[in-house]
């Protein structure tokens, strides 16, 4: 793991390889109790990124303190998001870091899109995480 304590805020992301950066998101939506975390690597795929971090919240509210979490973090960590989109519906929240694209779905968006279907030619990462 790139980093040892996420409370940290000494770490620093901004010379971070896609795969140290997706694993510092995934500690952190884990952290924040994140539900059905996924990590494709989607890089033979698509130009738009290397991975992709999906996961879940509960409420519209814990949806957005999962993609306010990362955003601070990864902020703090000197590696901002470069957008965000569906902050404010809370329903599926999208942050674009470059290489990593975090999605932060409500169960129903999930259902709905099934994003690991349409990316399942990508490889998933088995995540070493709690169930939650």
């Amino acid at each position: 793991m790139f980093f040892e304590n996420p409370e940290d805020k000494n770490i620093s992301f901004e010379n971070a390889t896609p795969r140290e950066l997706a694993d510092g998101i995934v500690k952190v939506l884990d952290d924040k109790k994140a539900r059905n975390i996924k990590l494709l690597h989607v890089e033979e795929q698509t130009i738009i990124a290397d991975y992709f971090v999906i996961c879940e919240g509960t409420s519209n509210t814990q949806i957005k303190a999962l993609a306010g979490e990362v955003e601070y973090k990864l902020g703090l960590w000197g590696n901002p998001p470069l957008r965000m989109e569906g902050y404010n519906e809370g329903v599926w929240v999208i942050l674009d870091f470059g290489s990593v694209i975090v999605h932060v779905f409500n169960r129903e968006m999930r259902d709905f899109y099934k994003l690991e279907k349409l990316w399942d030619s990508g490889t998933e990462i088995e995540l070493d995480l709690e169930e939650n």
